[in-house]
């Protein structure tokens, strides 16, 4: 008790002239931002700075305090700063609407501050800001809520782990035959209706054709024996069937909306009828033409509000291809002078066009259908927030604020907020300890080092950025050069290694153990990449991984295979296989696209290597939603 008791005291001596001066960065205005802010403004903190991209929706105000109807359409940052000076008009805040990985906010921007408090709703704007605090060597607290549970947890350089030291669960994914032939929930439905936006208007991805596969395993032999070929094109060498391109069905002046409903609503699903295979044990689909499409009208109720009808009310059938033809119309107009566009849940033509089109295709296969507002949750893999969670998150947030100026390391554990615990009725639990840095860490560690496993054969050095290096290493403008050869193969000034983009790893003389050396400027961060020759044997298997644990490719080994390139593979080309006979695949993270990460129930959950997935099938766990 005496310890316990010997905190406060220690934090009320310590903070009480600390607090006026501290100079405080507040990333993300949203749920748990809000609440930060109004708590700093009533603790006494006098110099603030809030930083947020988004604008403020109508679903917001439900639990983001400082925000009205009258502020809907608005900036959150801006709107954020007026309203705290509301709370305490004698405080000095500054407000930026913009994005947090932009350049100009780089180390020099971090050191400013005594404390980085984070609010943010996705993982990559996560990373980077770990990674900023790491450089500028400033406390990070990072919090997050999803639900009923929510998590507190401090990061300082060389004192505890960061961010990024323990893997993250990675985004629940669904097989592409499932999305493409045989959906039997709402989320398949929605998964497969945005890759058709991206078919459409963004930027294209074979990995993501909307058309039935014809390689599925369980129609092998039987597809498209009967399929109706003569409204498909077909090559004439072979009689293979060709898919049709649509993209320029969509954009064209002369765009007509019946014949893309009927491409993908109704021819598609016959050729998926021919496929006999498939519907031996499953219910068949129902193939939908435009005409039978508006003919099912649903009359909404009298008494329905708008927001009722536009928003929670399941649309009919004839409502669906209404919003279609218009949101399509719409799309087109903001594809203009763009060479594609990125979806977005809060793009109002977007969701309509995503929400239509998932359910047309629920209707076809016998599946629920949502409202748009569903669709918007599971397609932005959205949790509902709760604000009272939100409300005690924020408060621990500034209580440890207070403790990491006071240097009060030893008392920054981590905190969680749960429901319910098996073990106690408390509704906050601390860790015991604070964690070290993972010595593999790939960010943090003394010599950041990281394995790659991609097909050097088939990969060409601009998915190589794209995936590897910013989707599931987390840079923003990464530069990269061979090891021991000086070749600058990437590099973040515009338009300088844009001849390389299209050639393969091993035309650019990577084999296997070759070393790759990586810096990212803006985040300051460097990472030694050793690539090593893989190729996906099942059709499930990622097309690359990756792994921090340096025992699997030891430093001596990369040594060993510089000196072996230098020596024997002087023009480069190498084609070494990987030779990974002593590999244990549960040493290897499988790398995929990644979404925000649900707080862990406990401290006895939070360290384990692969936490257990979310037993709703239709929602990805997300630590704050900022909608």
């Amino acid at each position: 008790m005496a310890t316990q008791s010997a905190v406060p005291v220690v934090l009320d001596t310590a903070v009480r002239d600390l607090v006026p001066t501290a100079k405080l960065l507040v990333v993300g205005a949203g749920g748990i931002g809000c609440e930060i802010l109004k708590n700093l403004a009533l603790s006494g903190f006098s110099d603030i700075e809030i930083i947020d991209l988004d604008t403020i929706d109508v679903s917001n105000l439900n639990r983001q305090f400082l925000f009205r109807k009258e502020h809907v359409g608005k900036s959150k940052a801006m709107v954020a700063k007026e309203t705290i000076l509301g709370y305490n008009p004698n405080i000095q805040i500054t407000a930026y609407h913009d994005s947090i990985t932009t350049s100009q906010y780089g180390v020099n921007f971090f050191k400013r501050f005594h404390v980085v408090l984070n609010a943010l709703d996705n993982r990559a704007a996560r990373n980077h800001v770990n990674r900023m605090c790491l450089a500028a060597d400033v406390p990070l607290i990072e919090s997050g809520t999803s639900g009923y549970s929510g998590q507190v947890e401090f990061i300082k350089k060389g004192v505890t782990q960061c961010y990024e030291c323990q893997p993250k669960p990675p985004q629940k994914t669904f097989p592409g035959c499932t999305i493409r032939n045989t959906p039997s929930e709402p989320v398949h439905c929605i998964v497969w209706a945005k890759h058709l936006f991206n078919q459409l208007f963004g930027e294209e991805d074979p990995d993501q054709d909307v058309s039935p596969d014809t390689a599925d395993p369980e129609a092998a032999g039987d597809a498209g024996k009967t399929a109706l070929v003569e409204e498909m094109d077909t090559n004439a060498q072979d009689g293979n069937v060709q898919r049709t391109s649509t993209k320029q069905w969509a954009v064209d002046i002369d765009y007509d909306p019946e014949k893309l409903f009927n491409k993908f609503f109704g021819d598609d699903i016959k050729y998926l009828l021919s496929m006999e295979n498939l519907w031996k044990s499953r219910k068949a689909p129902l193939p939908l033409s435009w005409s039978k499409a508006q003919a099912m009208i649903e009359e909404p109720s009298e008494n329905a509000s708008n927001i009722h009808r536009t928003d929670m009310q399941v649309w009919s059938l004839s409502k669906c291809t209404e919003i279609f033809d218009q949101s399509i119309a719409s799309l087109k107009k903001s594809l203009q002078g763009k060479s594609f566009l990125v979806w977005d849940k809060d793009d109002k033509p977007a969701l309509d066009f995503v929400t239509a089109c998932a359910n047309i295709r629920s209707y076809i296969f016998s599946i629920q259908q949502k409202s748009r507002f569903d669709v918007k949750s599971i397609a932005g893999n959205i949790i509902p927030a709760i604000a009272t969670t939100n409300a005690m998150v924020a408060g621990l947030v500034v209580l440890m604020a207070m403790r990491v100026l006071a240097n009060d390391f030893d008392h920054c554990q981590s905190i969680y907020v749960r429901q319910k615990s098996s073990v106690s009725n408390t509704v906050l639990m601390a860790e015991r300890v604070i964690e070290a840095a993972n010595p593999k860490c790939y960010v943090c560690a003394p010599q950041p080092f990281v394995n790659v496993y991609v097909n050097i054969n088939s990969m060409t050095l601009k998915d190589f950025e794209n995936e590897v290096l910013k989707k599931s290493l987390n840079m923003i403008a990464p530069d990269a050069l061979i090891d021991g050869k000086g070749i600058v193969i990437i590099s973040s000034d515009e338009g300088e290694t844009d001849v390389n983009n299209d050639k393969k790893l091993s035309e650019l003389g990577i084999f296997d153990g070759s070393i790759l050396k990586v810096d990212d400027f803006l985040q300051d961060y460097e990472l030694t990449v050793c690539v090593h020759d893989y190729e996906a044997k099942e059709k499930d298997d990622p097309p690359f991984k990756i792994s921090s644990d340096v025992e699997l490719k030891t430093i001596e080994e990369v040594n060993d295979a510089k000196n072996g390139e230098n020596n024997g593979n002087a023009n480069g080309s190498g084609d070494a296989k990987a030779q990974q006979d002593g590999d244990d695949d549960d040493d290897i993270a499988i790398v995929e696209s990644v979404v925000e990460d649900d707080p862990q129930e406990g401290p006895s959950k939070r360290r384990k290597m692969n936490p257990p997935e979310d037993e709703d099938d239709d929602l990805v766990l997300i630590e704050e939603d900022d909608d």
